[in-house]
Order: C-alpha cells, then sequence, then structure tokens
C-alpha cells in the first residue's frame, strides 16, 4: 500500500464524522435532537432509522469532519463528502437494523462498520489518489478500530455501552 498518508487521513475523518454524533449528544443532552425520520414507522411498525439518528448528529459530524479536513490540509469539501457519505452508510445499517427489530444502538459487527466506512470511502478516493485495496484497508481498519475504541469511549463515559 503506497498511500498510507491519505489511508490514514480518511481514517481520522471518519472517526471524526463517527464520533461527532456522539460527542454532540453527550454537550447538548436532547437540544437540537430531532429525529431524522420525524418518529415515523414503515408497515413493519418499525421506526424508518430510530430516535438516535438526529438532526443533530448529522450536522455535527459534516461540521466537525468539514473542520478535520482543512487542520489536517484535506479541501473542506472532501470532509463534508466523507461525513456526508458516513451518516449515509450510518442511516443505511440503522434502516437494516429495524428491519431486523433489532433495538436502536444495538451491536451488529460489520453492518455498524461497513457501509458508514465503504462509502465514504469509495467516494472520496479519487480525491485521495485511492485505489481498491486502499479503501479496503480503510474498511478493515476503520471496523477493527471501531470496535476498539468504542471500549475507550465507554470508559471515558462518551459511550452508553462498551461496543
Amino acid at each position: 500500500m503506497q498511500h498510507v498518508v491519505p489511508v490514514l487521513h480518511l481514517l481520522i475523518l471518519l472517526t471524526l464524522a463517527n464520533g461527532a454524533p456522539v460527542i454532540a449528544r453527550k454537550v447538548l443532552g436532547d437540544v437540537l435532537a430531532h429525529p431524522v425520520d420525524g418518529g415515523r414507522s414503515l408497515r413493519d411498525g418499525q421506526p424508518i432509522f430510530g430516535r438516535s439518528k438526529t438532526f443533530r448528529g448529522l450536522v455535527a459530524a459534516v461540521l466537525l469532519t468539514t473542520a478535520g479536513a482543512a487542520a489536517i490540509g484535506l479541501d473542506a469539501a472532501t470532509g463534508a463528502l466523507v461525513a456526508a457519505a458516513a451518516m449515509a452508510g450510518d442511516l443505511l445499517s440503522s434502516f437494516i437494523k429495524r428491519r431486523q427489530r433489532l433495538a436502536p444502538s444495538s451491536r451488529s459487527i460489520g453492518l455498524d462498520q461497513i457501509p458508514e466506512s465503504l462509502l465514504p470511502a469509495v467516494l472520496a478516493a479519487p480525491q485521495l489518489g485511492l485505489g481498491l485495496v486502499d479503501v479496503l484497508v480503510v474498511v478493515a481498519a476503520f471496523l477493527v478500530g471501531e470496535l476498539l475504541l468504542s471500549r475507550l469511549l465507554f470508559r471515558l463515559g462518551l459511550r452508553d455501552r462498551p461496543y
């Protein structure tokens, strides 16, 4: 893999995008916690995404990741793209989990990490000069890193559950 720095940059942006909603919830509590799905359910009786997927989290992800991209020398638009794609992947995961009748914030290894890392990695690959192997490395590293980092965030009181 010859693109170590861009891979690390992308992992930093993914971490910011996925951490921002958690931080926003801890800092703001219920302020601006309007569910993306408006509290609606589908015919299966399950929420579209669930109460934990909020506009506050989406906005926090885009703002923090855009600023983070600029801070590490990347185009702010790349940060916004990564954040938006990561949040779209996260919403897709939540949609699938609700169809499987899994509780909000329940653990589903792979489903919780792959969409929210694969989609942004594929979309940002041209801007960062990444190839297929690099994208796969990002997804694998994000999956493992998220599982390990989750325990640390739980110990620090930033996550409600240690996964």
